[in-house]
């Protein structure tokens, strides 16, 4: 009945099943804290780190397979034992005992969630690198802590190693007599030797980084900067023609500036490492001896010229000639009672030009003769062949000289200088023809052709039927001072090479004329691709 005592059976019962389920209770906690030590010491001892653990004391209590195999000890030799007499170096124990204690008074550490890098000791008693870091356990009680260490001996030989190869390189660098420098992936300058500091001037820091145009002309550091980074863009090599400041002088003298992008096994740029070479005397001395070939190109032309005297009075005599008769048959129609005013109309167009046409016969003469400076301009191939050969049309009547054209019509325009190419041809023809003075007037013929060799190339060539080019002196041909001739000076291919290799062209001889003797020819590049 309600409100009656248990019965002392049901209350036996009752008790017991109770304790019964706090025993299944327990040993289901039990099961569940062996399974959970189970598995902590699985990951421990998976761990590729060392994990020691210690207490507030700073004493062992756990210590993974990684450990024992890092340190020589074993985990049943360690636990228990203070971590300062075990794996600490006997130079830091009193270190490590202190910091203990302060962290312990007043919660501050240096090293609690920190990687640093210190000195551990092994069972040995040697001593190894090793990467640390440390962490409280978060757990009620007094604290304890685990730190996760790592044997860093191979990284810190191989650190050592690269900088020994670093001090080596440096070595090799600061003694090798020329400018080096070097810059990273991304284009900014890390490195220049001795050589580029003392050239220009600058300490390291002033040139690091961007620092580097200061040593640059003003008006060069656009392009260069517009270069280099589309270089550092692409990958591909660098080389430019810059003014560097020379602080010997204090001026800026030219030099030229390349570098090299280093590939990781054809991947991504790793380093860029560049010289600097002072071309400045060089570049001075190119354009003095540009200068002395331009004078003695010039004093050639003259001496052409002078060669030329009866033909050029021919071709200047010609239009006169007309012009006078012209003249006179307009006076003679003038006298009339009834002039014939359309008449008198046709020989005034006739007179002017012929004027016109001596006009530019004596201004061609002046071109050639004058001393100016070379100008690059569109030309036709065709219309200098024809302008070339003006001058010698009566020189070569006059000796029998046959001369056919097979001019290609319409090529591309070339870019060049009229002058100094008419005297090209004209100095080849004039060859052609004293090649052929032993051959009979019948037998002397010359053929001058252009034609397109490629889509930006044009070529001319001058064949005559003379004997030909001793094979011996071909490769010698176009040698300063060679010559062939009794009374040669040997500067006249020498001369042609050299106005046609400033016009990016080149020149060539042979025997393969098809009149069976010499056959000259040259190249130019299109206008297009100038």
């Amino acid at each position: 009945m309600e409100g009656q005592p248990e019965h002392p059976a049901d209350e036996i019962k009752r008790l017991h099943e109770e304790l019964e389920k706090g025993i299944a209770e327990h040993k289901r906690t039990q099961d569940e804290l062996k399974h959970s030590e189970v598995r902590n010491a699985a990951i421990l001892d998976s761990a590729l780190d060392c994990i020691v653990t210690i207490n507030h004391e700073g004493c062992i209590t756990e210590f993974n397979l990684a450990a024992e195999h890092t340190f020589g000890y074993r985990r049943d030799e360690v636990v228990g034992l203070h971590l300062a007499d075990i794996i600490i170096p006997p130079s830091l124990r009193e270190a490590h005992r202190s910091g203990l204690a302060r962290y312990l008074a007043t919660g501050a550490s240096r090293v609690i969630g920190r990687h640093i890098e210190m000195t551990a000791v092994r069972a040995d008693g040697r001593e190894i690198p090793v990467e640390l870091a440390i962490m409280r356990i978060p757990l009620d009680g007094p604290p304890s802590f685990t730190g996760f260490l790592r044997d860093i001996t191979e990284r810190k030989r191989t650190e050592l190693q690269l900088r020994e190869s670093e001090f080596r390189l440096r070595q090799l660098t600061e003694t090798i007599p020329e400018m080096l420098w070097s810059a990273t992936p991304e284009g900014v300058i890390d490195y220049c030797n001795a050589r580029v500091l003392d050239y220009a001037g600058f300490s390291a820091n002033e040139i690091k980084g961007s620092g580097w145009t200061k040593l640059l002309h003003p008006d060069d550091v656009d392009e260069t900067v517009r270069v280099w980074m589309s270089c550092v863009a692409t990958g591909l090599p660098y080389k430019v023609e810059v003014r560097i400041f020379h602080a010997a002088d204090r001026t800026y003298r030219w030099c030229v500036a390349s570098a090299l992008p280093l590939l990781d096994d054809g991947g991504p740029v790793l380093k860029w490492h560049g010289t600097v070479v002072d071309m400045h005397d060089w570049k001075q001395a190119q354009e003095k001896l540009r200068d002395m070939q331009a004078e003695l190109a010039q004093m050639t032309r003259v001496m052409t010229m002078g060669q030329l005297t009866a033909s050029i009075a021919h071709e200047v005599n010609q239009p006169l000639t007309a012009i006078a008769a012209n003249g006179e048959s307009s006076l003679h129609w003038l006298t009339q009672d009834t002039p014939d005013i359309e008449k008198i109309r046709m020989l005034t167009k006739r007179v002017v030009g012929d004027a016109r046409r001596a006009s530019e016969i004596i201004g061609r003469i002046r071109d050639m003769a004058s001393q100016r400076a070379p100008e690059q301009k569109p030309l036709s191939i065709d219309d200098v062949v024809n302008e070339s050969l003006s001058f010698l049309r009566h020189e070569l009547q006059e000796k029998g000289i046959i001369v056919s054209l097979d001019l290609t019509r319409e090529l591309p325009q070339i870019v060049g200088d009229r002058t100094q190419l008419q005297q090209v041809i004209v100095n080849l023809t004039i060859n052609a023809a004293q090649a052929m003075t032993q051959l009979a007037p019948a037998d002397r013929r010359i053929s001058v052709g252009t034609t397109l060799s490629d889509p930006e190339t044009v070529c001319c060539s001058i064949e005559d039927s003379g004997p030909g080019i001793d094979p011996e002196h071909l490769p010698r041909l176009f040698d300063s001072f060679f010559t062939t001739k009794d009374t040669g000076m040997g500067m006249g291919l020498a001369i042609c090479q050299s106005i046609l290799e400033a016009h990016g062209g080149r020149i060539r001889a042979d025997n393969n004329s098809a009149l069976g003797g010499a056959r000259f020819s040259f190249d130019l590049l299109t206008r297009r691709v100038q």
